[in-house]
């Protein structure tokens, strides 16, 4: 009884939401909790895809505020052309350590919905069947490269980035994922994010003595290798930050870094930390276009050391 109340409950609280508050929505300013994301309210300029706020094939691209036990957790630009995200932006307050043991879910909004129903705007668990505009476990049940390379499912937005047991879980959707090499994954890949956890924890002290920064993670996808001959498995990772940090002299208060990797079989080595305004010019040489240049971060956020 107590369980059908507590579904009852919820079913009333998500009814009760306006129509804006879906998980996929048309931009990411439609819902506050998810525009807090970025900073400023502010989101990445990507010529083509991107451009002051407005997603420019809304056929392609979708903006998910992602919705997990009735709170937004992060956002995410999701392609469902190559069924893999753009990026995940979330701020980092901190972190707990492990890592849950729950099964893969996808966004139900994605995809179409059947006569009479209503696609429920919370993450579900994945079901055994092939998703039309975006992943599936069956697309990552034979996780092999044409060169057989292993490729393994890469967080955007990392689980030890997490804050909560609940915002770990909610990584846990293929929305947030992308084919990334097994050797990168588990190497290079996790060595920075580790190493950038703990400056952020270090450095982003916001004016009220607390830990905040403000992240977005993304994937360049490949022209033509794909997973399952479905999802796209990405050249290029990206990452950057951009805080505030009170310890710094006054002039110069808000600081910003970025790192980003190839995504193919490498001995494990550091990938040094670059500056925004060096992510930026790469990024330029993949998203070109009228709309650009590429710019991650509003312009209060350092370019150069």
């Amino acid at each position: 009884m107590m369980g059908i109340l507590n579904h009852l409950s919820t079913l009333l609280l998500l009814s009760l939401l306006p129509p804006a508050l879906s998980h996929v929505v048309e931009n990411f300013t439609d819902v506050p909790d998810c525009e807090n994301f970025f900073l400023e309210g502010t989101t990445p300029n990507l010529p083509g895809i991107l451009v002051d706020g407005t997603v420019k094939n809304e056929g392609r691209y979708k903006p998910i505020c992602q919705l997990f036990n009735t709170i937004y957790r992060f956002a995410t630009l999701y392609d469902t052309f190559n069924r893999i995200p753009v990026f995940s932006a979330y701020t980092f307050t901190g972190y707990i350590t492990g890592r849950p043991d729950d099964p893969w879910m996808i966004e139900p909004q994605l995809e179409e919905e059947k006569e009479g129903e209503k696609n429920s705007p919370e993450m579900q668990k994945i079901g055994g069947v092939q998703y039309k505009n975006q992943a599936g476990n069956n697309d990552y049940g034979k996780l092999k490269r044409k060169n057989d390379n292993d490729v393994n499912r890469g967080h955007l937005f990392p689980n030890s980035h997490a804050r909560d047991l609940e915002t770990q879980k909610s990584t846990f959707t293929l929305t947030n994922i992308v084919p990334q090499d097994i050797t990168f994954n588990g190497g290079s890949w996790n060595d920075m994010e580790g190493n950038v956890r703990g400056k952020l924890m270090k450095d982003c002290i916001n004016n009220n003595g607390k830990i905040e920064a403000y992240v977005v993670t993304g994937a360049v996808p490949s022209k033509s290798n794909k997973l399952n001959n479905r999802v796209n498995i990405p050249q290029l990772l990206w990452t950057a930050y951009c805080c505030y940090n009170k310890k710094m002299n006054k002039k110069k208060k808000w600081m910003a870094g970025a790192h980003w990797g190839w995504n193919k079989k490498v001995k494990r080595k550091t990938l040094d930390q670059q500056t925004l305004g060096e992510l930026e010019k790469e990024l330029n040489k993949h998203h070109q276009g009228k709309d650009g240049p590429v710019k991650v971060f509003p312009k209060k956020c350092p370019r150069d050391p």
